[in-house]
Formats: structure tokens, sequence, C-alpha cells
């Protein structure tokens, strides 16, 4: 018996047996489906995490006032912290060589208005160095200018000129924010969300500017950017270094590096995506249970066939392939079913959250495909060496 009569018997079997058939592929499909799904959700969901984190800069390093050790949990953003950073803070550590550009961020929530048309909104208080430090992109006009001196001068979001200067020429207008009055000189480019902050809807004004309009001398953070990344972990001790030397000894500070934040949700969600795979891979442990027991029963059935198959010279090897052949087909037509459903799925989803890129591995696909074929060949083995080892004059007399 060739390797082409193999197939034809074991397609003409599977023929004789519609439902089973169906249920099989059904079975095999769901469990396909389920695992490239919850797959593709995971890797993307890792991916967009990565991604974003990427996007905010270069070598990233973010100081924080306040040892997170101190407080049992993250520094809080709102509170007493063991000391402020103030400008003085930010501009002292240029004494590290290590740091290409240092952005000092006040932050707050102000209504700004013109000609009669007002909105709350986030302000952004902070340099020229924001720019390179974040990677914005300007639609017009131009960015703070390199100086520490509270200009009435700000940077605005797509969002806020197309509610409050829609349809006329925004540079040059005079903006409200709270009981001062800034000179708009730039538009940034739309930046969407990127970690939950939306540029769009912000006003970005001087550092210096923004201490005086919330009274406030401290600083939410400093964005720092090193040269390197070799030279962000030497940054990492120079910067605390010298704000320990500045704060009197005390490491008051904590310091969040790019690669720390996405090496951490990296795990977390590769661990993640693992567990759900896991629990998901169930339904294929049911759909081999259900590819042996409808084997079992087709071997029973066919169990003339079998000794007719053996007395006209079939070996045990021969027999047991043919009925593995049988199973693996089985296997990969609920393969391939289930592939279709779970991109069809993921194109549902896909359509639903634009915004959200899903993102099926090509590993996932080939990795689908060798599950099916691996439990079909486990859980068809029993059944077919059942098959093969039957006697031919015993098969044959059976009724």
């Amino acid at each position: 018996m060739i390797f082409t009569d193999t197939i034809n018997l074991a397609y003409t079997a599977i023929k004789t047996q519609p439902v089973r058939v169906l249920l099989i592929i059904l079975a095999m499909s769901i469990g396909i489906a389920s695992v490239t799904v919850l797959t593709a959700l995971g890797e993307s969901a890792r991916l967009y995490i990565v991604n974003e984190f990427e996007a905010l800069g270069t070598h990233l390093v973010i100081v924080l006032p306040g040892r997170s050790e101190t407080t049992g949990g993250h520094p809080p953003l709102f509170g007493e912290t063991p000391r402020d950073l103030t400008l003085a803070d930010a501009e002292a550590l240029y004494r590290s060589h290590n740091i290409a550009a240092i952005a000092p961020i006040t932050i707050g929530a102000a209504p700004v208005s013109t000609k009669g048309l007002e909105r709350e909104t986030t302000i952004i208080g902070s340099t020229s160095a924001l720019r390179q430090v974040r990677h914005l992109s300007l639609a017009q006009g131009r960015f703070l200018p390199q100086t520490n001196k509270a200009l009435s001068i700000c940077v605005i979001g797509q969002t806020i000129k197309d509610e409050l200067f829609a349809h006329q020429q925004v540079l040059g207008q005079w903006l409200r924010i709270s009981d001062r009055r800034f000179r708009v000189i730039g538009v940034l480019a739309s930046e969407g969300q990127s970690i939950g902050v939306d540029f769009d809807d912000m006003v970005i004004i001087p550092v210096a500017a923004a201490q005086t309009l919330f009274n406030t001398h401290s600083l939410f953070r400093i964005l720092v950017e090193a040269k390197s990344k070799q030279g962000m972990y030497k940054a990492v001790d120079e910067i605390r270094e010298i704000i320990k030397a500045r704060h009197e000894g005390e490491d008051d500070v904590t310091l969040i590096t790019q690669d720390s934040v996405v090496n951490a949700f990296d795990d977390i969600l590769t661990a993640l995506t693992l567990t759900v795979t896991s629990i998901a891979s169930i339904s294929l442990a049911v759909a081999g249970i259900l590819v042996m027991n409808v084997m079992w029963v087709s071997v029973t059935q066919r169990t003339a066939e079998i000794g007719l198959l053996k007395a006209l010279g079939a070996t045990k090897r021969q027999i047991l392939w043919l009925f593995l052949t049988e199973a693996v087909m089985l296997s990969v037509a609920g393969a391939l079913v289930g592939l279709f459903l779970g991109k069809m799925t993921l194109f549902v989803l896909q359509t639903i959250y634009p915004d959200f890129p899903v993102f099926l591995p090509t590993w996932a696909v080939f990795a689908a495909l060798f599950v099916a074929l691996l439990t079909a060949l486990i859980f068809g083995v029993l059944p077919a060496r059942k098959a093969a080892s039957m006697d031919p004059v015993i098969a044959l007399n059976k009724k």
C-alpha cells in the first residue's frame, strides 16, 4: 500500500462519517481559534506598550521627587515629599557629560479662553528641550525659545486650536490662561495619546511662567535624555549623586529609566499571554479527546475492512499510518478552519478598535498547525495501534 493509497483510504473513510468529522473539525477549530486570538491579543498588547514607551523619547530617564521606598509604593503625584525638585536642581544635572537634554516639568489645570470661548485644559510648563526629549513636531510656528525667562508665550495642541481658534489665523493671537495672557507662537502637530498623555489637548508655556501661574517653585518631574544607551546607565548614577549633594546628602528622588519600564511591562504581558494561551489550550485537549473517541469508534466499525486489508498483505505499520493519517487530516482541517476564524475575529476587533494595532505573529500560525498535528498524533496513536494489532482472521469474522 503506497502513500497515495493511504491518503485515498483515509479520505474515503472521512467522507463516510460527516457528522463525526464535523464535530472533530468544530472542536479543533474552536481550540485553535481561541489560542490564535489570545496569543495575538497578548502579543499586540506587548508591542503596543513597548512602542508607546519608546515614543516617550530615546534613552529617557524620569526624575521624580521622593523615594518610592519612603511611601511603600510609587511616589505621590501630589502631597508632601522629603524635598521638592527645583529648576536649580534641573540645571545642575548638566554637570553630567552623559546627558543630552533636560526638560523640567511643571503641570497643572487651568481655564483657557479667547473671544468668549473657554475650556478647561492641562497646562505644561517646560523649556525648549521638551521638544527634543518628547520628539514633538510642530504644525505651525515655533517652539519655546532657549531661555528660562517667564515669557508670556505658549504653544498649543490641535484640539485647543480647533475649538478656540477655528477657521482663523492662530499665530500671534492672545490666549488667556487663568488670569494671565499668553501669545500663541506655535501649534503642535497632532500627537494623539501616548501613555495617557494627550498633547493635542494641552498648552505648553515656559516653566518659569507656569511656576508663577500656579504659585509654586517645585517641579512635577524632570525628563532627561541621555546621549546613548550606555550613557543612560551612567547618567542615572550621576543624577543620583548630583541631587544627593544638593539635598544635603539625602537620596530623596526616584529615577525611572525607559528600559526598566519597558522590560517590566514586557515581562508582565509575556507572562499574561502565556497564561491565557495555556488556559485556551485546554480546548485543544478536549478536541484531542474527541479525536481519540471518534477514532476508537471508527476502528470498531471498520474491523472487517481492517481484516481485509491485512489479509491482502497490509502490514501493521501501514494500518497504523492509515489511521494516524486520518486523524492528522481531520486535525489539520480543524486547524485551518480555526486559523480562518481567528483571523476573522482579529479583523473584526481591528475594525472596532482601529487605534489598537492587532498583530498575529507568524510563529503563532505555525505553532497552531504544529499543535494540531501533535494533538492528532498523541490522541490518535492508541486507536491506530489497536487497529494495527488486530488478527486478520478474527477481524474478518467480526460482524
